[in-house]
Parts: structure tokens; C-alpha cells; sequence
């Protein structure tokens, strides 16, 4: 399957953002009705297996996909997408309620800006290794800037900087589920990729569940349908950031998919009962960030071309 248009893909993924501020505060919702944040995180990827065991059920190129993993190719490593895929959704239900959409959301810049330039620079992405251009560096710093300034005027003990940091991680965690995922995507097409990543992400966040003892209660379920819908955003967030990263690289897809959410968690946090509402530094921020999802387009000629199989990267190592 070719590559979107650059600004037919950026688009999607913008989509993407406002499903995953959405994700994020009905995650927390649910986490915080049911006394545990990880029980959340259980629901959102339950409901995202069952979608994709739907999809193989009556999609063949999904089945297909899948059955052609294994003359593919890829190192081991190239599977681990879903990693970082229960990352952000483990963080996501014990930021959110403390830090508030919008403040999580431009938390994940600062990692997802740095993580994008690393991912981009050592080739994990199917789009080989571009360039490190003033603008893609400069696009970076922006969106680390953004963090702080999102931060600023709050009284020193109202900063909660190791919530911040979890923020920081789980953008990290994006960079690399974004790259890697890409390149299962690029080798065997995005049906398989996607449930690649659940199949991971479904048995990391599982062990985490046992782990810390979140299935041996018997939690009060709400009643509410829309707190169980998280499963179903993620699907669409997944598939979202394999259609950029193929146009658009690693850290530019990155910043479009925060531009989506700041959009859309700013909404909620108005909209919530008992949110933090926006703060002037938090508007500021956000427009910071979308500043920078424009900074790292300066240089770009066209779409990127995604590598196959046994093409060499810019600096002759093979992508495939």
C-alpha cells in the first residue's frame, strides 16, 4: 500500500490526537471510578484486541498480513511497538487526574519531540534515517520549551514534576511505538501491524495488572458506557500514527499527533466536571507546539519514501 499524501496523512493523524485526549480522560475516568488507574489501562486494551480479533475474523489482508510475519525478515526487536503502546496508557490514568489533559498532552512533547530525532536518527523507522536538519532540531526545542512554559506561574510544590517526567516518558514510549510499528507496518501492511501491537501491549499491560494485584479485587464497575470505549480510540490512534509515520517520519508525526490532542484535551479540560480548566501559560504552550509541528516541516521535499526490504539507509546500512 503507497504512502498517503504528506498532507492527507498529517491529517489523519491529527484525528488521531483528539482520539488520544480522549483515550487519556476516559482512561483516568474509569481508572478513578473503579479505585485502580492500571484497571484502565486493562479495559482500554481489552476493548482494542477484541476490535482486531474482529478484523481478522472478516479482513483477509489482516489474516494475510499476519501469516506473512514470518518470511519477513524483521529482527525480534522490531515487534516490541506494543511496549510503548502500554506505556502511555499505563501513565495516562495516573497523570491525567493530577496534571489535566492538556498538561499530560504537552508533557508527552518534551519526549516525543527528543524521542522522534532519536528514532529518526538511528533508522528505527521504515523511512530510514533523515536528515537532522536546523528546523527538525529546532521543532524539538520548541516542543521541550513548550513543557515549561505550559508549567509556568504554578507554585513549586503544585508542579507534581515527577508526573511531568511520567508525561515526558510516555511521549518517549510514542516515539518508539510510532517507528516500530511503522516498520512491521512497511513489511507485512498496517492490518497486521496493528494487531501486532496489541498482541504486545495487551500481554505487557497484563503482567503489569498482575503484578501489582489490580485483578484480585472486585471493583465497583460504572454503568456508564462511554468509560469503555478507550479500547476502541486506541485502535484508531495506532492505525493513525502507522499511516504518518510512513508519509512524514517519526517526529513530525509525533508533533501532529499532539496538535490533535492539545486541541481536544484543552476541550475537556474545560468541559469536565471538576477539571482544571486553561491556565494562559497551558494555552500558550499548546500554540508553542503547534508552532513547532510547523518548524519541522520547513525543510521538507515531498513525501518520504519508505524503504524496503534490503535498501540501504543514508549511510548504507540496510533498512530492511
Amino acid at each position: 500500500m503507497r504512502p498517503l499524501p504528506l498532507p492527507a496523512a498529517l491529517a489523519v493523524v491529527v484525528l488521531g490526537g483528539v482520539a488520544s485526549a480522549a483515550q487519556g480522560a476516559v482512561n483516568a475516568e474509569l481508572g478513578e471510578r473503579t479505585g485502580d488507574p492500571v484497571l484502565g489501562s486493562v479495559v482500554n486494551n481489552l476493548g482494542g484486541c477484541l476490535l482486531v480479533l474482529v478484523g481478522l475474523a472478516v479482513v483477509p489482508s489482516m489474516r494475510a498480513g499476519l501469516a506473512g510475519l514470518r518470511r519477513c525478515g524483521l529482527p525480534w526487536w522490531a515487534y516490541l511497538g506494543g511496549v510503548g503502546g502500554a506505556v502511555i496508557v499505563l501513565v495516562a490514568p495516573v497523570v491525567v487526574p493530577v496534571l489535566g489533559v492538556a498538561v499530560f498532552t504537552i508533557a508527552q512533547v518534551g519526549g516525543g519531540s527528543l524521542g522522534g530525532l532519536a528514532v529518526d536518527r538511528a533508522g528505527l523507522a521504515a523511512t530510514g534515517r533523515p536528515p537532522l536538519t536546523l528546523p527538525r532540531v529546532g521543532g524539538a526545542v520548541l516542543g521541550v520549551g513548550a513543557v515549561a512554559l505550559a508549567q509556568l506561574g504554578r507554585p513549586v510544590g503544585d508542579l507534581a514534576l515527577g508526573l511531568v517526567l511520567l508525561g515526558v516518558v510516555g511521549g518517549l514510549a510514542v516515539a518508539g511505538q510510532s517507528a516500530l510499528n511503522g516498520r512491521v507496518a512497511a513489511s507485512v501492511g498496517p492490518a497486521a501491524g496493528l494487531a501486532v501491537n496489541f498482541a504486545v501491549s495487551t500481554a505487557v499491560i497484563g503482567a503489569v495488572a498482575l503484578s501489582v494485584g489490580a485483578l484480585a479485587g472486585q471493583p465497583r464497575w460504572p454503568t456508564q458506557w462511554w468509560l469503555y470505549v478507550g479500547g476502541l480510540f486506541g485502535v484508531g490512534i495506532v492505525l493513525a500514527l502507522l499511516v504518518g509515520v510512513r508519509a512524514a517520519g517519526v517526529l513530525r508525526t509525533g508533533l501532529a499527533l499532539v496538535a490533535g490532542q492539545l486541541g481536544g484535551a484543552l476541550l475537556l479540560d474545560l468541559a469536565l466536571p471538576g477539571g482544571p480548566g486553561v491556565r494562559l501559560p497551558v494555552l500558550a504552550g499548546a500554540l508553542l507546539t503547534l508552532l513547532a509541528v510547523v518548524v519541522t516541516g520547513l525543510s521538507r521535499r515531498g513525501p518520504v519514501r519508505v524503504a524496503a526490504e534490503g535498501d540501504s539507509a543514508p549511510d548504507g546500512r540496510l533498512v530492511g
